[in-house]
């Protein structure tokens, strides 16, 4: 729990920004180091206050917040925007119901959140060579380019995947204005860019860092994505390589208890290959973290008044376990109703629906440890966020393996998350799949995602690239959504003016 009384020069704070870390760093004032006495701790580098300032922008309201939630969960067909009828407005409704208008603010906050890690990584990569000839540790300095060319790479795949088309940018500007006469790459070009970045990132990147460090990219983290970007293209023997890579490094594993990794005491540990890190402390509730967890907090009255309530698990998503299935109950989190109370991880009894809560669900997923809430705050700031799980990363492999032919190992591989999934639940639940047709298998497959990975962001770009959206989503009342327009946000109307017609629409809007 020592990550919430300090931080000790960790990804929490970005080091241009000290007056927001003093409370939790032993260091002098700003002002007092130079560029040659900047007392990096040991495993660091004389790099890493350019490449914090990146990391930071991973907990931007509008990198990991609001318009985030909205677009990777609330579009899908697992959950729904929550909260009440109106709460929002028509900006979100639209997230949650379709179409998302070209005017959306949180498109564009999406699309200037996103860009913005990017040029924060550009300016990181310009700052690290600008002093690179005073410094004659090559390998340090090519592993921190590496750091910054992972977060470009990420925030460029999840931009083609948000809006397909978007421009690229390899070179930092000062003035982003300047950069309004740059169309846009085709998807296929962003795909290039981003597995170079992150193949470069792969190959320079360590294999883990200090427990100081938690946080910072690592090779299996590049390699995870670089296996999503495969896969999300279809280059199934690349995304079986990637994959295979980051399993057979033997630095993950599926030992942690599923309902453990979500908790404070769960983070960082053998299930995490890369999350973004929050801090908070009764001094600071807020500064140091990020609002991801808030955001989705019971929206109720004293002790139950923890957020938004936004991004409610859907009954279709509810529908979808199998009988018995532990993960369901630390994914949704009931509110109590008349004669049946709803209990929390924590043991703690849900106010009621509908008289005390708007909801009858929320994510159990967010919920952050009462003794926390009662000593820190109700906001749940400190709370990680998890990107990439092994668990993703063996469901990646075994849909890779799958395609290629490989049924056995791909059965294998579906049966080590179930039978991690079944442990500590009833005799009988979740059996081993026998089955090695691979079109029954690939079905299987893709629903082990769907109830492994609930509410953590995959489920609409995964039916996207599995063709099924429209299907999914019409299933689950969605039926506004339409494949030739929503797979893909609009290109916000505000970037479109600014650029006065450079960049252009997408289809159907």
């Amino acid at each position: 729990m020592s990550k919430y009384i300090k931080i000790a020069l960790s990804i929490g704070c970005s080091i241009v920004l000290f007056s927001s870390c003093e409370k939790f760093l032993d260091t002098p004032p700003q002002g007092k180091y130079t560029e040659d006495t900047y007392p990096f701790p040991e495993g660091g580098s004389p790099y890493d206050r350019f490449v914090f300032s990146a990391y930071n922008d991973l907990r931007s309201y509008n990198v990991h917040v609001d318009g985030f939630v909205n677009a990777t969960s609330i579009r899908s067909d697992d959950a729904d925007k929550g909260s009440t009828a109106s709460d929002g407005g028509a900006d979100v409704i639209s997230m949650d119901n379709f179409p998302v208008l070209a005017t959306s603010g949180r498109a564009n906050a999406l699309w200037l959140g996103y860009l913005g890690l990017v040029n924060q990584s550009n300016r990181a990569i310009y700052q690290i060579d600008s002093i690179s000839k005073q410094n004659q540790d090559e390998q340090m300095m090519q592993q921190s380019i590496a750091e910054a060319r992972f977060l470009r790479g990420y925030a460029y795949f999840t931009l083609v995947r948000l809006f397909g088309r978007v421009p690229k940018f390899d070179k930092w500007a000062s003035d982003p204005a300047t950069q309004n006469n740059i169309p846009q790459s085709t998807a296929a070009e962003l795909y290039a860019f981003i597995e170079e970045d992150l193949k470069f990132a792969a190959q320079n990147l360590p294999d883990s860092w200090d427990s100081k460090f938690a946080g910072r990219a690592t090779k299996g983290a590049a390699n995870g994505i670089l296996a999503k970007a495969y896969i999300t293209q279809k280059k199934w023997q690349q995304a079986y390589d990637a994959a295979n890579t980051v399993k057979n490094s033997g630095l993950y594993d599926l030992s942690q208890n599923y309902s453990d990794i979500f908790s404070e005491k769960g983070e960082n540990g053998r299930e995490s290959v890369f999350e973004i890190q929050g801090t908070a402390s009764a001094d600071e509730t807020t500064k140091n973290g990020i609002q991801y967890a808030n955001l989705q907090g019971v929206r109720g009255s004293g002790n139950w008044n923890l957020g938004w309530g936004w991004n409610t698990p859907s009954t279709a998503l509810e529908a979808a376990y199998e009988p018995g299935d532990p993960r369901k109950a630390r994914t949704i989190l009931y509110s109590s109703v008349t004669g049946k109370p709803g209990l929390s991880i924590y043991n703690e009894t849900m106010p009621t629906y509908p008289s005390e809560v708007p909801n009858p669900m929320y994510n159990h997923k967010t919920l952050s440890d009462p003794a926390l809430r009662n000593s820190v705050s109700r906001g749940s700031w400190w709370m990680n966020v998890r990107i990439l799980r092994y668990a993703d990363v063996v469901l990646m492999l075994a849909e890779s393996a799958n395609e290629l032919g490989k049924s056995e190992e791909a059965r294998s591989l579906l049966n080590s998350v179930r039978e991690r999934a079944r442990r500590g639940g009833a005799s009988g639940v979740l059996p081993d799949v026998t089955d090695t047709d691979q079109s029954t298998l690939r079905n299987k497959i893709r629903h082990e995602r769907r109830i492994e990975l609930a509410m953590e962001h995959d489920r609409f770009f995964d039916l996207v690239r599995w063709g099924t959206a429209q299907s999914a989503l019409h299933a689950a009342g969605k039926t506004n959504f339409q494949n030739s327009r929503d797979v893909l946000l609009p290109i916000p109307q505000t970037q479109i003016d600014l650029t006065k017609g450079v960049l252009t629409q997408n289809p159907g809007y």
